[in-house]
């Protein structure tokens, strides 16, 4: 098999759930008007699509272990075209747990299937020599910046919801079909695992202290891409006075600089090595953030957006790549790590809505603050270590 075509298969495999999670996203408010829905009846319908991640979550690993990455790749992108589509034809209905369904197929999906996602592009790092998770992120962020494009045009063209989000569906599915058959049903690292006498995979890696650092920074770095995500055009338009247009377009600058970073980052990974990168990746990202959160000046908090972008972008894969050298069984390390990053990613941000409920969405921010600036603490622990050292 090419290596190649593996590779080209993950970017686009990569970008599929950035195209979709920005698609619906974009046509959030024509799906409350559709289900007439307020405050709270939106709630329950998001609650959809947290429960389907965190079961995604913790089905990913067992479904690896048996079925190989490959299935488990195909089984959740078939899971979010096909959330795409039922959340389109719900929300058309007017069926608030139609949507909702919908949503919880597309976390079942996501969930799962990012996590194989990655183990499969730690897999292809390792074979290639070079940095490669850094890019793949970057087409995840690179699918999420043309979704949300997309969208913004559909929606001004009055596009029905029901038809953007099937067709929608139906173009991950083509890309599915395209992509999968480059990537082999169980990758090296499987392989050896399972070839070990006895031993279950996974059994050891969380009394690794060095890996559990390692999945601090993962931890930490996704918490403040994820509180980007769902938070700074409210930040922008409630903390520094933006009006929403403004807010919107200061997200997508922060997108951007996500892209840029994880697109060009690998070559700064292979010249500075895994601990450096993501120390120097925490600073940045903690400046924007204090900036942001004490700063009462909106055109520096938009410039500061930037570096929270850029300061975050590698933070993710770059820990992953770190988790996977750390020592033997390393898909099993690469699903931990990976799992502590989405998890921070689900849970954080709504908590991060008690504390701003409270003090304010500006101060909360101080809380990921905390979580980024140790994070530098613990990035000493992604140093590579020797093959004599790791045996």
């Amino acid at each position: 098999m090419s290596l190649t075509a593996r590779r080209n298969a993950l970017f686009l495999l990569f970008a599929l759930p950035g195209v979709t999670i920005a698609s619906w996203i974009t046509r959030t408010p024509d799906i409350r008007e559709l289900l007439d829905a307020g405050p709270a009846v939106m709630g329950l319908v998001l609650a959809g699509l947290s429960i389907g991640s965190m079961a995604g979550i913790l089905v990913s690993g067992p479904l690896m272990s048996r079925f190989g990455t490959r299935a488990v790749i195909q089984s959740g992108t078939v899971a979010v075209a096909l959330g795409a589509v039922v959340v389109g034809v719900g929300s058309a209905a007017g069926l608030a747990w139609a949507a909702s369904l919908g949503l919880c197929l597309f976390g079942l999906g996501m969930g799962g299937g990012e996590i194989a996602l990655n183990v499969e592009g730690a897999e292809m790092e390792a074979l290639s020599g070079k940095s490669t998770l850094p890019a793949l992120h970057g087409f995840f962020s690179l699918g999420t910046v043309v979704g949300a494009l997309a969208g913004m045009v559909l929606t001004a063209a009055r596009v029905p919801v029901d038809i953007h989000l099937g067709v929608i569906g139906a173009l991950v599915f083509a890309a599915l079909l395209l992509a999968i058959r480059h990537v082999p049903a169980q990758s090296r690292a499987e392989r050896a695992t399972t070839a070990a006498a006895g031993r279950p995979r996974g059994a050891r890696v969380w009394r690794d202290p060095r890996l559990l650092l390692i999945g601090f920074v993962v931890l930490a770095l996704a918490m403040a891409e994820g509180t980007a995500n769902d938070w700074l055009p409210l930040i922008m338009v409630d903390g520094h006075g933006f009006s929403p247009t403004i807010g919107s377009g200061v997200y997508v600058a922060f997108a951007a600089a996500m892209t840029v970073g994880r697109l060009f980052g690998g070559t700064i990974v292979d010249r500075c090595g895994a601990a450096i990168t993501l120390g120097a990746s925490a600073v940045v990202s903690a400046v924007g953030i204090l900036l942001v959160s004490v700063i009462d000046a909106p055109a520096v908090a938009a410039a500061a957006v930037l570096l929270w972008g850029l300061g975050s972008a590698l933070g993710f894969p770059v820990a992953l790549s770190a988790a996977r050298s750390s020592g033997a069984d390393s898909s099993a390390r690469v699903s931990l790590a990976a799992t502590l990053g989405y998890v921070a990613f689900l849970v954080g941000p709504p908590a991060l809505g008690f504390i701003g409920e409270q003090m304010g969405l500006r101060t909360a921010l101080l809380f990921v603050l905390g979580l980024v600036a140790a994070a530098v603490l613990a990035c000493p622990a992604a140093v590579q270590r020797t093959a004599t050292a790791r045996r």
